[in-house]
């Protein structure tokens, strides 16, 4: 049974490794960067400086797909305080990199652009004014081609749309249960829809930023923000021709991530400018660019059709899904095969055919973004079980019910669920919360548009929905997913202190808060100093897929019983004590029979111990590339929503009233940080609901500022009531789980849901916008 946090007002729950308020794991102390970022002292990488430096600028194209015929550099190299103007003639090294291996995105344009914004030029100058003068008189011939928009049209023939030399299609990953055609004739309940996605944008505050600093040994020393620096060393060094040990990596301040900086940005083209000047160089991007700079979430076109008992239990899902990964191939391989093996949720489906598509085209590139496929894909589950539910006269709670994975259930991809998955349970919880205050048009501030006062009430519907989301957690297919920890226990000042060391990015979910949790719990210390990230010390992973917990976390928790071990070692051999009587606790040396013998500082003296470890999850496999079976995930998180809405029906406007939410984390680490991010995910789902979207026309980009760019802001969203479940994996470190995603693929339908109650609209496209209610 789960042992339930409710928030507001949390409880603590039992089980806790460490006593209450001593900042161990199960406790939430505040985050050491907290107090700094609220004050506006934190030190972001737009706030690099270091003497002697210049600015970079990066030139890109305004066109979706063109050649370039002619570059005419001598204007901005004539420019007084311009030190270098470069192309992909000075490229030192290979000219493509890529994510995964797939190498196939150029430094600098050659001879070609494939989307808007790619990057064409460099320059370095003086001040960042002079570069982007500079910049303006950089002159290109175009040879403007039509660019190639339409994802369905690319799967149709993709030899005659073809973006890449390969062709025009990143993946098809089919996936095949049972017989779907015999289902589809014994089913006495047929539903089905066509539901689209646009395109989402991580729209982290802290745009693209770094500096270069070259180095006496002919490498550089580099300062970037960034989600996984080991993995930009293997596609940095490359191109730089460098060696991966002449590149000194260190995270600088990341004001946000959400997927957005698992690719590059600056780092290549920082590194050329820098070699080419022997000077430090910053680049930082303004907010216009960081919109070109970054992949984004991929949009995607689906068809759904479910088959059911007159009573609602399924009997076959037949599922068309098309990913536009835009120009280069970026996580679109991996996105593809999270929509494939997620498409149809968390339900028990005996007859499953689906056809997940990853397409090239002259759209923006697109990548990771928190959820990283499984947000489109449960838009679109979710809303046919609605649908489901209406058609056979049971309520939508009871539909997800009758139809709910549970531990030994298999999903699509024939993988078993071998670890609690209570979701007909979740559900029945989250339908028993209290519902929010009835609508009071007294306060127009609660009313849909607020104070602009275009309504006092009439035209207001109130509406409730659900939706469930299923995510998994870590990497997936087979990746060599591993994370690797450094820990020294040394007397420092009289009081014995830990270092732990990763690679591993803060992008502020609050990792550096958790690795000295840890720390303090294995250890029995209480003084945590974490070393600033690097790569001076084995990889870490990305940032990304909800892993850094389980993963670094392990790390640091392997490394720590390592330091331990060796501890109790020591004291075994100074204290004449026999193997396994002895244990640590609170800064001191325990027998187990006989209390306190020693503390930490008597037994360590002047000595130290390190130790490095890594940490690898079970394995799992590809899916088949016909059938689509196979253990491709280490683990799966479940969250549910449940969103009311009030909707000016006239207007089209909506005003998200209360979103709740129950989920399962397996072990609570620190309450407060996890709370953050359910909030913080839910908020992300709020705004691809009703507001979020990058609008593309023939391959431009038509709002790339936060003036057009809507994203949710406090008075947007509403308040939360949380349910926070921990049922144990056995597999995890404490037998946690990743909890930063799956609040954002449930809140998106649950939002569309509780309109489509208020307005009776079938609402097949997110963002929901006023023309969709009224239309």
């Amino acid at each position: 049974m789960a042992s339930p946090v409710k928030s507001p007002g949390p409880t603590r729950s039992p089980g806790a490794v460490a006593a209450p308020g001593r900042g161990g794991v199960g406790d939430s102390p505040l985050r050491p960067d907290g107090t700094l970022k609220v004050s506006g002292d934190f030190a972001y990488a737009s706030d690099l400086w270091i003497d002697g430096m210049v600015w970079g600028a990066t030139l890109r194209s305004p066109h979706p797909r063109a050649k370039i015929l002619s570059i005419d550099l001598g204007p901005a190299l004539a420019m007084p305080g311009v030190h270098a103007v470069l192309t992909h003639e000075d490229v030192p090294g290979r000219k493509l990199y890529g994510l995964d291996h797939t190498e196939d995105q150029p430094v600098l344009a050659i001879g070609e652009v494939r989307h808007q914004g790619e990057p064409v030029a460099l320059v370095a100058a003086d001040h960042p004014e002079t570069a982007r003068r500079a910049m303006e008189k950089i002159a290109i011939e175009w040879e403007v081609l039509e660019p190639i928009t339409d994802a369905r049209a690319v799967i149709a023939d993709p030899d005659r749309y073809r973006v890449q030399d390969r062709g025009g299609i990143v993946r098809h990953q089919p996936v095949r249960v049972g017989d779907v055609a015999r289902a589809k004739a014994q089913a006495a309940v047929v539903v089905s829809g066509d539901y689209s996605v646009g395109i989402q944008d991580q729209a982290f505050l802290g745009p693209e930023s770094g500096l270069a600093v070259p180095g006496e040994d002919g490498g550089l020393d580099m300062y970037v923000s960034t989600q996984w620096m080991h993995n930009d060393l293997k596609q940095i060094a490359p191109c730089l021709g460098l060696d991966e040990d002449q590149i000194r990596m260190t995270l600088a301040g990341v004001g946000g991530a959400f997927g957005g900086r698992e690719d590059l940005s600056m780092q290549i083209h920082a590194g050329m400018l820098a070699l080419h000047t022997g000077k430090p160089v910053k680049m930082s991007y303004n907010r216009y660019e960081s919109f070109f700079g970054h992949v984004h979430r991929h949009p995607a076109e689906m068809r759904y059709e479910f088959g059911a008992t007159a009573e609602g239990r399924l009997l076959y899902a037949d599922v068309e899904i098309i990913l536009d990964g835009g120009a280069y191939t970026s996580a679109t391989v991996n996105v593809t095969g999270n929509a494939a093996s997620l498409g149809v949720g968390p339900y028990e489906i005996p007859n499953i055919k689906i056809d997940a598509w990853g397409v090239y085209t002259n759209n923006p590139p697109c990548g990771a973004m928190r959820g990283f496929g499984a947000v489109q894909a449960c838009f679109a589950y979710e809303s046919m079980m609605d649908k489901l539910a209406a058609a056979c006269g049971i309520g939508p709670v009871r539909v997800r019910q009758i139809n709910a994975v549970s531990q030994g259930s298999k999903l699509a991809t024939g993988q078993v669920i071998d670890s609690p998955a209570p979701l007909a349970e979740m559900l029945e919880r989250l339908e028993a919360m209290p519902m929010p205050a009835p609508l009071d048009p007294a306060d127009i501030r609660d009313l849909p548009g607020g104070a602009s006062q275009t309504t006092h009430g009439e035209g207001v519907v109130r509406g409730v929905g659900y939706g469930v989301g299923i995510k998994n957690i870590c990497f997936s297919e087979g990746f060599d997913d591993y994370s690797t920890a450094r820990v020294r226990l040394e007397v420092i000042g009289g009081e014995p202190t830990a270092l732990v060391h990763t690679a591993a990015a803060e992008v502020g979910q609050g990792l550096v808060t958790l690795e000295a949790q840890i720390a303090r719990t294995e250890l029995g210390v209480q003084r945590v100093t974490i070393h600033p990230a690097d790569n001076q010390v084995g990889d870490a992973g990305s940032s990304s897929a909800s892993r850094q917990s389980y993963m670094t976390g392990g790390a640091v928790k392997t490394a720590c019983e390592a330091v331990r071990a060796e501890l109790l070692a020591m004291a075994e051999r100074s204290l004449g004590r026999s193997p396994g009587d002895l244990n640590v606790a609170g800064g001191k040396i325990m027998s187990r029979t006989e209390g306190v013998l020693a503390s930490i500082e008597e037994v360590l003296g002047d000595d130290a111990i390190e130790e490095t470890r890594e940490f690898r999850h079970r394995p799992t496999t590809h899916m088949d590339p016909v059938t689509g079976q196979g253990d491709s995930h280490t683990q799966l998180a479940l969250c549910v929503h449940r969103a009311v809405v009030d909707v000016d029906v006239d207007l089209g406007l909506v005003k998200v009233v209360e979103l709740s939410a129950v989920q399962d984390v397996g072990k609570i680490l620190n309450l407060l940080s996890l709370e953050g991010q359910i909030h913080g995910g839910s908020a992300q789902g709020l705004g691809l609901a009703v507001m979020e979207e990058i609008v593309v026309s023939g391959g431009l980009v038509r709002n790339p500022s936060f003036t057009d760019y809507l994203i949710p802001t406090i008075l947007d969203m509403p308040p939360m009531r949380l349910d926070i479940l921990e049922n144990p994996d056995p597999h995890a470190p404490y037998g946690l789980r990743g909890a930063g995603e799956p609040p954002t693929l449930s809140s998106t339908p649950a939002i569309v849901a509780a309109i489509r109650d208020a307005t009776g609209k079938a609402l097949t496209r997110v963002p929901v916008r006023p023309e969709h209610i009224i239309g």
